[in-house]
């Protein structure tokens, strides 16, 4: 399960290159001017660039068409202003939303907003417009052309010293780039981010964690993938979102099984259905561990219920019935 830093929703090596952890939403605000007591109300200033809100705070990657929303909204605050940069890397976001909504041919036209002012714009706005154009050329299945503009991206940023962008470069390499490019990728994105003294670089932390798992696990080398994990799994506590700290306990649960520590990954993962229970969540994942957990115990009766609350979950996620329909009838088969 690959994660965006923010980045959200799916489990397993077959289910790599999805997102599922995000940012929380901020709400909207532009700082207004207030008229002296003395003097007639004069017109509120419109925003300059040091008024604006940061961006990456405002996204929210499990809810991309609110998200795009909320910066086409931003985006006709700022029209007139001296906070040109500033438009042209929200422009960049705006596309990435509707990328990750699967509309590659609009995001690629907001995209094309971009580029001409490239040649005048700062060296942030050069750096996410690479990155948002590789990212949809990536979501469309066109890697060749992704690939060279995330090693420019990832070229620029390090001549820049911008560690969150380069870090964000590195890793989009680890998610397209195959095992051994991909774990060389992670690990100078890894090293990047634990070094780094920018505080959005270290937001990667939960992202790699998990992408360099899911890649070892990919390879059999499980015990480097609960290792992984693991680390993955601290870093999470260690911010406190609960929705993040699930998912990380379900890979640690779901490498267990995979090292033949069965019984140990039912416990945790029984614990995740109750978990969801009180935080009044569904996981059909842990249900299907639950599941795969009993019926290689040999407790096939007991595995059923699982298996079937499992389909009834993911049978009506999109994306598991565009690519995992083996895996969804097991599932059903299973839970007969």
């Amino acid at each position: 399960m690959t994660l965006e830093a923010g980045s959200c929703p799916e489990r397993g090596a077959t289910m790599q290159r999805r997102l599922r952890f995000g940012l929380v939403l901020l709400g909207l605000w532009l700082l207004s001017c207030s008229a002296p007591q003395h003097k007639e109300p004069e017109p509120k200033a419109r925003p300059s660039a040091g008024d604006l809100p940061e961006i990456d705070a405002l996204w929210d990657y499990h809810a991309p068409a609110a998200t795009e929303e909320v910066f086409e909204t931003l985006l006709a605050k700022i029209e007139g202003t001296d906070a040109e940069d500033y438009r042209l890397e929200l422009l960049t976001q705006i596309a990435r939303a509707q990328s990750l909504q699967g509309d590659f041919e609009t995001a690629h036209a907001t995209l094309d907003q971009v580029e001409p002012a490239l040649p005048t714009a700062s060296k942030v706005v050069h750096a996410r417009y690479l990155l948002e154009r590789g990212r949809v050329f990536n979501a469309a299945r066109q890697n060749d052309k992704a690939k060279t503009l995330f090693v420019a991206a990832w070229e620029l940023c390090q001549a820049e010293r911008n560690d969150v962008c380069a870090v964000d470069a590195a890793h989009m390499m680890g998610v397209i780039e195959p095992a051994a490019e991909a774990t060389h990728w992670n690990e100078q994105a890894l090293a990047l981010a634990l070094s780094s003294k920018q505080e959005g670089a270290k937001r990667w932390l939960g992202a790699l964690y998990n992408n360099m798992g899911w890649t070892h696990h990919d390879q059999g080398e499980y015990e480097k993938a609960l290792e992984m994990f693991q680390a993955g799994l601290a870093w999470r506590e260690s911010q406190g979102e609960q929705g993040p700290i699930l998912v990380a306990r379900w890979s640690v649960g779901r490498t267990l099984r995979s090292l033949g520590r069965t019984k140990e990954a039912l416990e945790l993962q029984k614990a995740l259905v109750k978990a969801h229970e009180e935080a009044g969540t569904t996981d059909g994942f842990v249900f299907e561990e639950v599941a795969e957990c009993l019926y290689a115990l040999g407790k096939k009766k007991d595995a059923k219920p699982f298996f079937t609350k499992a389909y009834e979950v993911l049978s009506n996620d999109p994306w598991m019935t565009q690519n995992e329909t083996d895996r969804l009838e097991r599932l059903r088969t299973l839970g007969k």
